[in-house]
Formats: structure tokens, sequence, C-alpha cells
């Protein structure tokens, strides 16, 4: 079972913050022990040697029967299917890694899974449309995304990895339930950010404390994870002008694009949540920071926190260099993925405005969609966002829960959901017991309860009528309700 101790409040150590510059040069000391101790010895003069990626390899197998947080504290596979001295690693690193930290509170960590259940499909398009836009701003992070995955030409792939942390952790008991999934899957991610921090920088962090050589590949390039290695390998860095890949500056950066960017664009569409519920949401995630290995003084205590860190946090990542830059390739792939997942003509172009408004012009021109959208998409898109702002604070001083911009970003949601989330030719990876609630989840976010029926059935015409499973759509026959 995951450890927890009772919960206390958190009280912030701002005074302990080292300063941003002195961010960038730490990592995380657990997982890139880790890392180190399963790589082996390694000068970081040359390739690493068979052996070595044979053990990264086997490590990764490994991790994928980390099914639910109950099986982490005494993870143990089949006799005889790994080296003992590589399980008892990851054992080491899994005791460590799952404890959870003393000022978690199980009530607020709930509250938070109640609102991703009540918000659903918002959350979904705030993440595709602002959190992983966010990402791209920092030029050095924008680098270590582009190395790392190629997002340019794996886009999707980016945005199916973030959904497959994020389900996990905020549905029922992701982070508190020992049958959840969030602390296992977290704890996955936390070592392949070290692994990536390890073959880019050829060696432990804390010993590789110059500048590192680009290596060309010693033969021919291989397929699946080889090549990912291959091409991190192969990058070069330069630790002194960039500090280290995967940093504490950009993990608690992007820890910030999941809660407060999240809550920010509730607020920006004029659903913003209550205090509380606020508060709860960034609690939550604060244990997801916890537990990915960002330092504890770097959570934000409340909104006000999360806004003045992240306003810091941006401008000092926007003031880095990288070169070549590849913020404005993997932001225009990124809206070319979306538009792509859309296929109702009336909606197809709504991603590139709407991404615009909710990161604001500043960050749009940094990753490259700042550019001039089509007139007849901008004038469509800006007056649909003042009729239904408009029309929303008129109807709710009779109805509070009416909204018809609600309705409006369901709708892209879904069809971002069923592209990237629903496509049962395309499984994400994860285990059963998390894609079969996840599927639950999805398919009863069909019916918006705080919505007249009449909005309901307009959201029907533009989505699918019933659950929202794979296969369905608009003019989809077989799945529409008599009467509809």
């Amino acid at each position: 079972m995951v450890a927890m101790a009772a919960p206390r409040k958190r009280t912030p150590r701002m005074s302990t913050v080292p300063s941003l510059e002195a961010l960038t040069r730490l990592a995380d000391p657990l997982a890139d022990r880790t890392v180190a101790a399963i790589v082996g010895p390694w000068d970081g003069t040359s390739q690493p040697g068979a052996d070595a990626i044979a053990r990264l390899a086997t490590a990764t197998r490994l991790m994928a029967q980390w099914r639910n947080n109950a099986s982490l504290a005494d993870w143990q596979p089949a006799p005889g299917s790994a080296d003992p001295a590589l399980v008892e690693t990851l054992r080491a690193y899994l005791r460590e890694g799952c404890r959870l930290p003393a000022w978690l509170d199980p009530a607020r960590v709930a509250r938070a899974e109640a609102i991703f259940m009540h918000e659903g499909p918002l959350s979904c398009t705030l993440l595709f449309c602002a959190s992983l836009p966010e990402c791209y701003v920092p030029p050095q992070l924008a680098e270590v995304l582009h190395v790392a995955g190629q997002l340019e030409a794996h886009t999707e792939h980016r945005i199916r990895q973030t959904a497959a942390m994020v389900f996990p952790v905020m549905l029922k008991g992701g982070l508190t339930d020992p049958a959840g999934s969030g602390i296992a899957q977290v704890l996955k991610v936390r070592l392949i950010h070290a692994t990536i921090r390890h073959l880019i920088l050829h060696g432990d962090p804390e010993q590789m404390p110059g500048a590192v050589a680009a290596q060309r590949p010693a033969g021919p390039s291989a397929g699946g994870h080889g090549a990912l290695y291959e091409a991190l390998l192969a990058h070069g860095w330069d630790i002194g002008a960039r500090g280290l890949p995967c940093n504490q500056f950009e993990l608690a950066y992007t820890l910030l694009t999941f809660h407060y960017v999240f809550l920010r664009g509730m607020r920006t569409l004029g659903l913003g949540l209550a205090p509380a519920d606020e508060d709860a949401f960034l609690h939550a995630w604060n244990v997801v920071g916890h537990v990915l290995g960002v330092r504890d003084d770097l959570l934000p205590a409340s909104y006000d926190d999360a806004a003045a860190s992240f306003e810091r946090m941006q401008a000092f990542g926007r003031a880095q260099t990288a070169a070549p830059d590849a913020r404005p390739g993997l932001g225009q792939a990124l809206m070319q993925a979306m538009a792509q997942a859309i296929r109702l003509p009336v909606i197809r172009g709504i991603p590139v405005p709407l991404c615009q408004w909710l990161i604001g012009p500043a960050s749009a021109r940094d990753i490259g969609i700042g550019g001039a959208v089509p007139w007849p998409t901008r004038l469509a898109f800006g007056i649909g966002r003042f009729l239904s702002l408009s029309l929303d604070r008129l109807v709710r001083r009779f109805r509070p829960n009416f909204s018809l911009s609600r309705m409006l970003v369901r709708v892209v949601g879904y069809h971002l959901l069923k592209r990237f989330l629903l496509d049962q030719t395309r499984p994400l990876g994860l285990p059963e017991q998390v894609l079969d609630p996840m599927r639950v989840t999805v398919a009863a976010w069909h019916d918006e309860p705080r919505a007249p029926a009449w909005l309901n059935r307009v959201e029907d015409r533009w989505t699918t009528t019933g659950p929202w499973l794979a296969g369905g759509g608009p003019g989809d026959m077989n799945n529409r309700r008599p009467g509809v």
C-alpha cells in the first residue's frame, strides 16, 4: 500500500526557495540515482554499451508491471525474469518514491476528482488548448520536449502520453486509493524524466558539470526506444548555458500548466470555480508534483501564489534562448493535430483562436501561432465568444448554472477526446483497470446535468447522441435516440 502520513496544512517555505537560475541546475536526486544505477558506469565520452541499453529496456518492461498504487511498496517481478540487482534498484526507488506527503488532505483530493468529473470535457480542451501550448513557451523546455519526442512529427503521441498521466491521477482514488493508479503512473513519468536527463548528459547529472558534445550514432538507426535513445545521445548539451534538462524549474513550471493554467482558463471562459474548489484542485496537483519530484517549496499555496509564480517563471523562461528555436514547430504541429481531429467543418478552425484567447497574445507569438487567423474564422469566433459570454451573464441571473460557453467548449472537447483518447485502434498504454474506468467516465460526459434539455440536444447535434464512445459522431444515425 502507498504510505501516507496524517494530513497537516502545508506551509510554503518561500525564504528557502533558490533563485530561478539556481533551479535550472537542480534535478531529482532520487530518480537520477536510480537511472545511474540501472545504466551503470559510463564516462560520458562514448556511446553506452549494449548491456546498458538492454538494462534500460528491461527497466521499462518491468515498470509496466506497476499497475496500481497497492502494488508499489511490495512489488516483486517473477523470479528469474530480471537481474536481481536491477530489481532491487527499482524496489528501492519505489519504497522512497511512493511516500505521499504529510500535508496531503484526502478530502481536498476527492473534491478535485469531483471537479474533474464535472468539468471533464472542459478539462481536456484546456489541456490541449492552454496547458500544452504554455509548456512550449520557455525555449529550453521546448527544446527538451522536441529532442525527447520529435513532437512536430509525433504530436498526437505527446498528447496521448499526457492524457495517460492525467486520467490515472484524476480518476476517483487515483492518488489516495490502493486500487488507484495515479501514483504508479507518476512514478513512471518521473523515471522517464531522469532517463532523458541521463542520456542527454551522457551520465549522472551530478557528475557532468560542463558541456556535453553531440555524438553520431555508432550504427544504423534503431526503432522504438532505441531511436529515442539515439536522438537523446546525439543532441549534445551545454550545462553552463542551459542548466540541466528536465530541471526543477521546468518541472515546477510544467506543474503550473496543469493546475494554474486550467483554473485560469476556467476563469477566462467565465466559468471560474469557487475558491474552495480552486484550492482543492491546486492541492491535488501539488500532491502529484511531490510524487513527481518537484521540491515542496516550489508548490503554490494558493491561486494568487500560483499566478505570481507562473508569471515570474514564464518571464524567466521566455528570456532564455535556444538555437534553433523549437517552439514554432511545436505550436503549429499542435494546432494542426487538433484541426485534423475535428471533423465538423463549422468548428474545425476554432483551436487556433481559442488557444490564442486562452494563453494570450505573447505566448501565442512565442509558439508560432500568433499570426493572422483567416478573417471568417476570426469573425465567427469573436462573435460567438461575445454572444456566449454575454448570454451567459444575462441568463445566469435567473438560472445560475446556465452556460452556453461551457457547451461550446464541451463540443470541442468531445472531438479531441474522440481522436486522441477514444480511438480503439490506438489504445492508450495503460492497464485495463485504468482504461475501463476511463472509458466509463468519458462515456458519462455525454450529458451535462446543469444544462437545460434543449441545450443538451443542441450539443448532441454537434457531437453524438448517447454515451461518448469510440465510433460515434455527427451523422452517426446508429447512435441517435429517436426524435433527435
